[in-house]
């Protein structure tokens, strides 16, 4: 989103956010934009002297995270085990409030003149600061510089500082501080997203006091009970001053008067604290809040600044992400990691709100966001933390096992959006039936078990909850004849689709979680073998029951049809959504359309299956991965904002960079652009850390191991370089990408075991390493290394003319790179009688045999001009080379050339799924080489092989013009024109991207 200038919201800087003008239009984003928080008190960018702009232009907010109240939720039709109560972060007493009156006049910048203003968030240091340069209607004028910071230090403290210069008048300035009790929720205006269900005052004041510079209040929820007090103390300096106090009901307020002369500076500190507490001790709340004053004022602003600075240099040491060469993607990175870090629970009681502490959108809900996003965000910058959030799913389980149990299921089944550890969702299709969270935790598990030495927690609470969730779906699951161990009536990550059978997501994230668990139970058993057995004697696990969960993980069923992976067993065959006739202003499709008209199509609101892709790369070939990506991207609407730095992840693995690159840019700057226009209601946290996933998994490509591990650096062609620290293991290792290279240093810990495009090697200090090379040059047979098509034509002939069907030249372009049946299927529309496909199979197989006869007159002089000069160039330099065809009798025809032993490997064409344009074959020939896919050079003188090279992730040469095979990278008109060198040269530039699915 730009301006109606044109340029961008914010001016692309570093290391800030900055705003010029006050815009009461977008006032209620730019109090998201520079909140401040510390993952425990979030306190949104509200003006301190109070804001009268348009209604409904702001949104008053100050959040203590995990402190809610509960009501009932409303059922017109209430069903057996429908989640009964619904949870609000309440926005809590209002501290932030300072007041300025210069004589009689208050500081009010809807009313007399702003002649400057400035706004600045600053991410090295933690503060946002405001400067408001006014003139009263009377011509008095002043300087004001308000800054504020949320202690990273002291997660109960908010600190704001207050500068007040005279510029032309003598007199009395007053400064008035607050704090308001009479606080409220945002109402909800209809979007499932946004506002509360309370509407009015939810906290109860019960008791406030104050004394000399001191003011303080206690309040109550009415339903959960809960306890806040929130107090304040007060340093004035820059003169003498006079002190008064106000208060009245549910609010508190200290007034200090000076006497001021035209250049004179008043600086007046303000220390907040808030303690909650589930408890009715008011007293301990009091003098825990007393203690934390004290200990303010005693240290003061300016020390509390440098320790937050201090803290943000070390956070920055592992989670900054330099991009060379683009402002705005630069800011937008250090936006995004800033504002996850800032927000995110680290007490092990609380965890990371959809919208962080920024905003009421979501009520302050915690979702399965966090195992897949935030998690893997902190797991390899800040692995405390990443520990913390685990350690609010152990907190929670008792909650977890009464669901479980309360649905008549064994184990524990984890919420999909609470905050107490209840389920609050009111819609269970789209909600509850999203049992994929317990898999999900467990995901969250393995990763760090792989990346952090941490047995206690792996043999211990980690354990715990794999076994309560792997028993919930041993129970939830059915063994079905014919198809194996099933999980029916769930929904997936895609909420468009609902209560399905077998959501391949969550049967792949199931089987993961039964395998690793029963991996570690035999793991305990061999080396601590009592402890192991007390473990299963206090949970009850038996051999039995381990053995079951190996039996399943074995047999689950994965929906496959005709070479595709279903997203669930009936996404395949649903009538697609007409997309050409939904309207722009339609999207959101949830808020135009009735789930019924949603759930009986293809359509996706955001990654299902491509997130498995990502999460579960083992499970599934290249091949999959890269039809199923180009398949289901065709019917995502993106509506949520985890989706798209999934599909850049997977984008980039499998080698389509302009994709990638998209997909990654609409997640970057998501939240600083506004582009879903709904940053009003808080920031995007799980959109916000998949743009490091987006980086680090996707263009770095690192995957995780339990010993090593492993990258396949590319770079988009946007980029001059980019680089990234990241922790694992007790190491922390730098990486530096450009387009030739990356450099892999170790800055901390022992030597480890990298992977570097499929080669291990040992990292002790440091290692340069290529990226891109060519290593594989993969051949089409027809027309690119013999020409047998008059053999081919010749044999289609004979048996056309037998059956009487029409067939010339002309005709036979039409079977250029297509297999042998996709063939028989193209002559035999042009006859006047049916087939079956027994008798099709005999005419396929006639053919095949004439064929075969004919080959035996096929000599080395077949082979096309250069092509012989070409394999032993590339053989003596190293690059190994493979045959990739449609054909099945390829090994045949390179023995009768003569060039069999001048090819590594010949890929089968019995063996893929579906042929070209189909990637598989190119994928089967790279993988038959040993070499990476993204290292391969494909060569073509057909449209559908062309095609098929580019879905393979690979650059395509075509024997042709660019008239013949438009879509082709390059171009020459026979392979005597290629060189070695002439290949390395085009293997440093990505192939175009224009995919149909």
């Amino acid at each position: 989103m730009k301006h109606s200038s044109g340029g961008p919201i914010y001016a692309y800087e570093p290391w800030t956010v900055t705003e010029h003008t006050l815009d009461t239009e977008q006032n209620l984003r730019d109090e998201t934009i520079f909140a401040v928080a510390n993952g425990y008190i979030g306190v949104r960018g509200n003006f301190e002297e109070g804001y009268y702009g348009p209604v409904g232009t702001t949104l008053r907010g100050t959040y203590i995270n995990g402190f809610y109240e509960s009501g009932p939720i409303i059922y017109g039709e209430e069903g057996y085990g429908f989640a009964r109560d619904r949870e609000t972060m309440l926005n809590v007493a209002d501290a932030q409030i300072i007041r300025i009156w210069l004589e009689d006049e208050p500081v009010h910048l809807f009313q007399g003149t702003l002649f400057g203003y400035w706004r600045q968030l600053d991410m090295r240091k933690g503060c946002v600061t405001r400067t408001v340069q006014w003139r009263s209607l009377e011509g008095r004028e002043v300087e004001i510089v308000f800054e504020r910071m949320a202690s990273l230090d002291d997660p109960h403290l908010l600190l704001l500082r207050c500068t007040v210069k005279p510029i032309n008048f003598e007199g009395k300035i007053r400064i008035e501080s607050e704090i308001d009790g009479n606080v409220v929720n945002q109402s909800s205006t209809g979007d499932p997203r946004s506002g509360s269900s309370f509407s009015g005052p939810v906290l109860t004041t019960l008791e406030m006091r104050e004394d000399q510079t001191y003011a303080g209040i206690i309040q109550r929820t009415r339903v959960t009970g809960f306890h806040i007090a929130c107090a304040a103390e007060h340093k004035l300096t820059g003169g003498e001053y006079e002190l008064e106090t106000d208060s009245s009901s549910g609010r508190v307020e200290k007034r200090f008067t000076v006497s001021a002369q035209p250049g004179d500076e008043f600086v007046l500190e303000k220390y907040v604290t808030y303690h909650a507490s589930e408890s009715a001790n008011t007293g301990s709340l009091w003098t825990e809040a007393i203690h934390h004053l004290d200990e303010a004022m005693g240290r003061g602003y300016d020390s509390y600044a440098a320790i937050q600075e201090g803290i943000l240099d070390e956070f920055w040491m592992s989670a900054d992400i330099v991009v060379e060469g683009d402002a705005a993607l630069q800011q937008g990175l250090r936006f995004s990691a800033y504002h996850v870090f800032q927000s995110v629970g680290r007490d092990g009681r609380t965890n990371m709100a959809a919208k962080g502490l920024t905003g009421e959108g979501y009520e302050g809900h915690y979702f399965w966001d966090t195992e897949m996003y935030i998690f893997p965000f902190f797991l390899h910058t800040e692995p405390e933390i990443a520990r913390k959030l685990l350690d609010y799913r152990y907190y929670i389980l008792p909650e977890a096992r009464r669901r479980a149990e309360e649905l008549n299921f064994k184990g524990a089944m984890f919420p999909w959006r609470t905050i107490s550890g209840e389920e609050t969702s009111a819609y269970f299709p789209a909600g509850t039936a999203q049992i994929h969270i317990n898999a999900d935790v467990a995901h969250a598990i393995r990763l760090y078990n792989e990346a952090v030495n941490d047995e206690e927690y792996k043999f211990g609470d980690g354990l715990e909850i794999l076994i309560e969730t792997s028993r919930f779906f041993a129970d939830y699951g059915s063994f079905i004849p014919g198809r194996g161990f099933c999980i029916n009536g769930v929904t997936g990550p895609d909420e468009y689709t609902a209560l399905v059978n077998n959501n391949t997501y969550t049967n792949v994230m199931v089987q993961d979680q039964l395998e690793y668990t029963v991996q570690l139970l035999e793991e305990m058993k061999q080396r601590h073998e009592g402890e192991c057995e007390g473990l299963c004697d206090r949970m009850n696990v038996t051999d039995a029951e381990i053995g079951s969960w190996k039996k399943m993980a074995e047999e689950m069923y994965i929906h496959r049809e005709q070479g595709m992976i279903g997203q669930d067993d009936s996404f395949l065959h649903k009538a697609p959504w007409n997309f050409a006739d939904t309207p722009k202003e339609k999207y959101p499709l949830l808020l135009h359309y009735h789930p019924m008209d949603i759930y009986r199509h293809q359509v996706l609101k955001q990654a299902d299956l491509v997130l498995a892709f990502h999460v579960q790369p083992d499970r599934f070939t290249r091949g999959e991965k890269a039809r199923g990506f180009l398949y289901y991207e065709g019917l995502t609407t993106h509506d949520s904002s985890l989706s798209a730095c999934v599909h850049s992840i997977v984008a980039a693995e499998l080698g389509y960079m302009d994709q990638a690159y998209e997909f990654f840019m609409e997640t970057s700057r998501l939240d600083l652009d506004d582009t879903h226009g709904n940053v009003k209601d808080g920031i995007h946290a799980a959109a916000m850390a998949g743009s490091r996933l987006s980086i680090v998994n996707g263009f770095a490509g690192m995957k995780q191991d339990p010993d090593k591990l492993s990258f396949r650096p590319i770079i988009p062609a946007q980029w001059p370089r980019y680089s990234f620290s990241l922790k694992w293991r007790g190491r922390r290792l730098y990486l530096n990408i450009c387009e030739e290279s990356t450099t892999y240093r170790l800055l901390e810990g022992e030597p480890m075991k990298i992977e570097h495009f499929g080669v291990e090697t040992t990292l002790e200090e440091e290692l340069t390493l290529p990226n891109r090379i060519l290593a594989g040059v993969l051949f089409d047979l027809d027309g690119v290394i013999t020409d047998t098509a008059e053999l081919h034509y010749k044999a289609w002939k004979e048996l056309a003319d037998e059956l009487g069907i029409p067939f010339d030249q002309a005709y036979n372009e039409k079977l250029k790179g297509v297999d042998r049946m996709s063939s028989l299927r193209l002559i035999l529309q042009n006859s006047d009688r049916k087939f079956t496909f027994e008798e099709m199979e005999e005419l396929a197989n006639r053919k095949n045999e004439r064929y075969r006869e004919l080959l035996t007159t096929l000599t080395p002089e077949a082979l096309l001009p250069g092509v012989r000069k070409l394999l032993k160039a590339l053989r003596r330099e190293g690059i190994r080379t493979a045959v990739a065809s449609a054909s099945r009798n390829a090994p045949t025809v390179i023995e009768k050339l003569g060039v069999a032993d001048l090819f590594d490997y010949v890929a089968d064409a019995g063996a893929v799924a579906l042929q070209k344009p189909d990637a598989e074959i190119f994928l089967k020939a790279a993988e038959g080489l040993g070499v990476h896919p993204l290292r391969c050079i494909g060569i073509e003188d057909a449209e559908a092989g062309v095609m098929s090279i580019h879905r393979a992730g690979m650059p395509a040469v075509g024997i042709g013009t660019p008239e013949t095979l438009p879509d082709a990278d390059h171009h020459v008109s026979g392979p005597g024109e290629l060189t070695p060198a002439l290949l390395r040269e085009w293997m440093k530039q990505f192939p175009k991207q224009e995919f149909t699915s």
